[in-house]
């Protein structure tokens, strides 16, 4: 079934609906509060519109209110619940900056509950009738080692029914061409750069598919770099991974300024977590320190929450957390689902050992590990760890070290303020969905799963 849209072009469309959504949903509340439309009432609206329009797309955008995708229940309402609020706070502060006082708080509070009603009808309807249409063709092209985890993945992302039929990199182009001419899309698993992926790549353009790409690590290597001529001939300047000083500066300002606002609002978590561990174990420890590697490979001790009973690697040595695994306390999983067991670790980047948002920090055994395994890792400690990541909001705590690490380059490469807020902001739903702190259902070897 062909495509109408790109997947750009469905975003924007989403949002211009849903922006109507809110705009209607304050309309409503205003004839629910006062059964008319006060001119003093309309003008202080008509004046804060605007801007609530944009603060709402803003929100929508970081929040990804898009039901074209994700399938699960949870995932549409945490983000409409987020994204909302968020919202309702937001016009609560522009009202107020521009002494927009004849627009009631009832009115705002009312628009609220009901853009949280429409929005959901909305994406319910959506997704009913995505799902009774005709499931769309998907084509994977992978290696025989990336097939099983791809098409479970494909299966756990599209909010559609879909019908995967797969292909084996090296089949000859002929038949892989016409499988291409069958499918609405199609995803080319990891896979160095050569000829053969280049006109996989141009065949799908050339007809018109939506064309998903894993990227390789060769791949996010050369990514962001710049053009600089010799004479008349084009040539690429590789940038070395990591921050310039100027980046490194503005990023550790940005740290600093976060962690001084935000540390009155995580303290009753905190101490909700200190409390709750307590009351499990009256005597057993609140803090675990353990050494792990940060910028440069530099030693550090990180600090959190304890999550595991007493001394829990005492008799097998380092092991990585798996899912459901036996030495995570009761109260630990909670706190690791929530990420409090985290918070600590705001002092980390006080002292400059850590960032607010940057890959996770891992223990020197394990980088080996993955070293060995994968020669890109090493790029991934350019840059200073971080408590919350680009990871972390688009994984779980069992994803892959491949997959995560391709998340970390990425951010790495694309590193910005803005970006950082956006991986902030994100992470507040990350702390209220439980999947993410859930391994995936299908069963990994113990070197493929990271804590």
């Amino acid at each position: 079934m062909g495509n109408l849209l790109d997947e750009k072009g469905r975003r924007l469309a989403f949002i211009l609906i849903d922006l109507g959504i809110i705009t209607l949903s304050y309309l409503i509340a205003f004839y629910v509060r006062y059964e008319t439309y006060d001119a003093k009432n309309w003008d202080s609206f008509v004046q804060v519109l605007p801007w609530v329009l944009l603060i709402s797309a803003f929100f929508l955008s970081v929040y990804e209110v898009n039901p074209s995708r994700r399938k699960r229940f949870f995932d549409y309402i945490g983000s409409i619940l987020v994204s909302t609020f968020s919202i309702t706070v937001a016009t609560m502060a522009i009202s107020f900056f521009f002494r927009a006082f004849g627009l009631p708080r009832s009115v705002i509070l009312l628009s609220f509950v009901f853009s949280v009603l429409l929005l959901t009808i909305w994406k319910m309807v959506f997704i009913y009738f995505k799902k009774n249409t005709y499931p769309e063709n998907i084509l994977l092209i992978a290696k025989p080692q990336d097939k099983h985890r791809l098409t479970y993945q494909i299966q756990d992302t599209f909010a559609t029914k879909v019908n995967i039929r797969y292909v084996e990199y090296h089949t000859p182009l002929e038949e892989t061409f016409k499988a291409i001419k069958k499918a609405d899309s199609v995803i080319l698993g990891p896979k160095d750069t050569d000829e053969k992926k280049s006109s996989l790549i141009y065949y799908s353009f050339k007809n018109k598919k939506n064309l998903y790409l894993v990227p390789s690590f060769y791949d996010l290597l050369l990514s962001k770099s710049d053009i600089t001529p010799f004479e008349d001939t084009m040539a690429l300047s590789v940038k070395k991974f990591g921050l310039s000083i100027d980046q490194q500066i503005l990023k550790r300002t940005f740290d600093l300024v976060v962690s001084v606002l935000v540390l009155p609002f995580i303290l009753p978590f905190f101490l909700l977590g200190v409390l709750l561990i307590k009351i499990q174990e009256p005597r057993g420890s609140i803090f675990y320190s353990q050494a792990r590697l940060g910028k440069d490979n530099k030693e550090f001790q990180i600090l959190k929450l304890r999550t595991m009973i007493e001394n829990a690697e005492g008799s097998t040595g380092p092991m990585l957390a798996t899912d459901k695994d036996p030495r995570i306390t009761k109260v630990g999983n909670f706190l690791r689902a929530t990420r409090i067991d985290e918070l600590p670790q705001i002092f980390n980047v006080l002292k400059g050992d850590m960032s607010i948002v940057g890959p996770r920090p891992e223990r020197s055994f394990f980088i080996e590990q993955f070293k060995k395994d994968i020669s890109s890792y090493q790029y991934r400690n350019t840059v200073k760890p971080g408590i919350t990541g680009y990871a972390q909001i688009m994984g779980k705590y069992t994803t892959s070290v491949e997959d995560k690490l391709r998340f970390d380059l990425h951010y790495i490469r694309n590193f910005s303020v803005m970006f950082d807020i956006v991986i902030i902001l994100r992470t507040v739903l990350v702390m209220v969905d439980k999947t993410k702190s859930e391994g995936i259902k299908e069963p990994q070897t113990r070197s493929e799963k990271t804590s």
